[in-house]
């Protein structure tokens, strides 16, 4: 589904490199994690993936389609969860969710079931009629799902879409997720949570400075400590 090969992105006013020689696939049926600490690099990459942040060196495939080349092709296939919640506030949640499913192409059918399924899933269809301005953080956070799940994307990419949610929904997000990709779909995300990591994931990508440092398939591998791994990973830049 997805498929990154040697990706490197600088931006105009650093020196150095916040993504480096970057490869890895996500292929379909498998959640695949992003780690690393703050400022490593993971937003960059799945900006350039998703087709927002620019980038001049490597190629980027989804579905086939290269995000360079053939952005809007690429683009249909993916559905975007932001680390900022960002919406249209002035919108209801409901009207949201058809907006974005008219912008992607979605059946009658994936609206209405977004809308119905889905919001009652996640535990807001009582509020799909009021203004998205009047919702908390974490109401906000769901209904941002609920816009990218909407035409059923092949490529699901979530970055850190736990913050500000209730550990219930955490944990339903995490199902979902997981349900998801068991429906031929791939799923990356990146997250600071390594519990949530582990729980979800079946492959993990460990970044530092920009480059990809380590893959670890959580199904070939048991009793993976995941905090010892990053500790380790990290611990050059805590001395």
């Amino acid at each position: 589904m997805l498929k990154v090969e040697k990706l490197s992105k600088k931006y105009p006013a650093n020196d150095k490199y916040s993504a480096k020689g970057i490869s890895f696939t996500v292929p379909a049926g498998k959640v695949v994690g992003l780690v690393g600490s703050n400022g490593a690099g993971k937003s960059t990459i799945i900006k350039s993936l998703i087709g927002v942040l620019p980038f001049s060196e490597g190629t980027i495939t989804v579905c086939g389609y290269d995000i360079n080349n053939e952005p809007e092709q690429a683009k249909k296939h993916i559905g975007y969860v932001p680390d900022d919640h960002s919406v249209y506030d002035k919108l209801t949640g409901r009207e949201y969710i058809n907006y974005m499913g008219s912008l992607y192409g979605a059946t009658k059918e994936q609206k209405e079931y977004a809308v119905g399924e889905l919001a009652k899933l996640f535990d807001i269809e009582y509020a799909l009629d009021n203004q998205i301005a009047s919702y908390s953080h974490g109401m906000k956070q769901k209904i941002c799902i609920l816009g990218a799940l909407v035409h059923r994307p092949s490529l699901w990419v979530l970055d850190e879409p736990m913050v500000g949610l209730d550990p219930q929904t955490m944990a339903l997000l995490v199902k979902y997720i997981k349900e998801y990709a068991d429906e031929n779909h791939a799923v990356l995300f990146s997250s600071h949570s390594l519990e949530t990591v582990a729980k979800a994931c079946d492959i993990v990508l460990f970044i530092r400075h920009g480059q990809l440092v380590k893959k670890v398939d959580l199904s070939r591998t048991k009793n993976v400590n995941l905090e010892k791994m990053f500790m380790e990973i990290n611990e050059v830049d805590n001395v």
